[in-house]
């Protein structure tokens, strides 16, 4: 039941990247709407199975979450917005609580975050095969172009580099973890392509997903192994092997053609070629104009002129909550978020490195992402956050015929 859960987490993680693959975008169903239900169907039994206990630590995140999501539903009484509000409001107080919910019990089961992380690894394979493939195929088309053929899956390169960013950092944990040097090779080798593949898909910030997610997460396992030598240049290993990768390839334009992340590396300036600046500076403005309470929720797009046009939210998590939740939404976004993060640091500590290790790499590269990218409503950074809180919870399984005895 718990390894069941574990890979059903995974699948409705990553379920955008792999509803971007020709093979699931011909499925008769929905493969997040399944994934959900089926999630929903075991973890009630693996909850009942189990008898938890939460640290403390983990009070004030999960208050300031509550407190954020009353909060949205009470900005979105001033808010000018109603098509992004009536979307963007269940997305965030009710999907997001849920998903919170799951990513804590998966993360507090061992068995079933490792199934989670298998899972991952298994979905990032699976989706840079399927996108070199694609490319060479001619049966995709990157970045969801307007005016492809119909006959062509578009790939949403964001949440595909975040799929293989994750994917790497589990397989990168794996050659930390094994003792044998012929594994460990392979596992590295594994790493090293997934690594490649990221440079298909275009996603500039999935890249920088990935650079972190492989600096940390195996540094983990080697510093909690006592390879602490190793543990402290693993980072820089990584850093230096990217600059060294891409020093190469831009130097050579063939080797380069074809390769979209580093197409668009080259555009210039990243964040204004995005159009990620531009969107910064006017919630900034827009924002910092409706101090202290804020546009209101699904708000901003209006204020900056754009309409009804959910797409076009500020791509920053921070920022967003300050423009549209004002000095309330702000305060209480940095306790959930960055309070969670700091409670993650402080209880990944205590718990064991594979353990952590897999918790960042599932959670790093969503990290990063609401940083750039997403809104309040993305499930996947509830999920994320929800698994780094669940570095707090222990869960013993129960003895049923003890329970059973004693009339429970």
């Amino acid at each position: 039941m718990t390894a069941l859960a574990g890979l059903l987490a995974a699948i409705l993680h990553f379920a955008g990247a792999l509803k971007s693959t020709p093979i699931v975008a011909a499925l008769p169903f929905d493969l997040t709407v399944v994934a959900a239900a089926g999630l929903l169907a075991v973890l009630p039994l693996l909850v009942a199975g189990s008898a938890w206990r939460a640290d403390p630590l983990l009070g004030p995140p999960l208050a300031a979450c509550g407190a954020l999501w009353l909060w949205m539903v009470l900005a979105g009484a001033w808010s000018p917005s109603r098509g992004i509000l009536a979307a963007k409001l269940p997305d965030a107080v009710l999907l997001g609580p849920a998903m919170l919910a799951a990513g804590m019990a998966i993360a507090a089961q061992g068995r079933a975050l490792a199934r989670c992380a298998d899972g991952a690894l298994a979905i990032g394979v699976f989706v840079a095969a399927t996108i070199v493939w694609g490319l060479a195929t001619d049966s995709i088309v990157l970045g969801g172009l307007p005016g492809a053929s119909p006959d062509q899956v578009r790939v949403q390169y964001q949440i595909a580099g975040l799929a293989i960013a994750s994917a790497a950092a589990v397989a990168a944990i794996r050659a930390a973890e094994t003792p044998r040097l012929a594994r460990r090779l392979g596992w590295l080798g594994l790493a090293g392509l997934l690594a490649a593949a990221a440079l298909m898909p275009g996603g500039r910030a999935a890249l920088a997903a990935l650079a972190l997610a492989l600096a940390v997460a195996p540094a983990i396992v080697l510093w909690r192994g006592r390879r602490r030598g190793i543990a402290l240049l693993w980072p820089g290993a990584v850093v230096v092997g990217a600059v060294m990768v891409l020093a190469v390839v831009l130097a050579d334009p063939p080797l380069a053609a074809g390769l979209r992340t580093l197409e668009r590396l080259s555009e210039g300036e990243v964040a204004q070629s995005s159009g990620r600046l531009p969107l910064w500076r006017a919630a900034a403005e827009q924002g910092g104009a409706a101090l202290p309470w804020g546009l209101g929720t699904g708000g901003f797009t209006i204020a900056a002129g754009h309409g009804e046009r959910r797409g076009l939210y500020p791509h920053n998590h921070l920022i967003e909550a300050m423009a549209e939740g004002g000095v309330p939404g702000l305060v209480l976004w940095l306790a959930a978020f960055g309070g969670g993060a700091l409670a993650a640091v402080v209880l990944g500590a205590r718990v064991a490195a594979g353990h952590a290790a897999r918790v960042a790499a599932l959670s790093l590269p969503v990290a990063l992402s609401v940083m750039v990218s997403t809104d309040l409503g993305n499930r996947m950074a509830w999920f994320a956050l929800g698994l780094a809180l669940g570095l707090g919870i222990t869960a013993a399984p129960r003895h049923v015929p003890a329970l059973r005895q004693a009339g429970l």
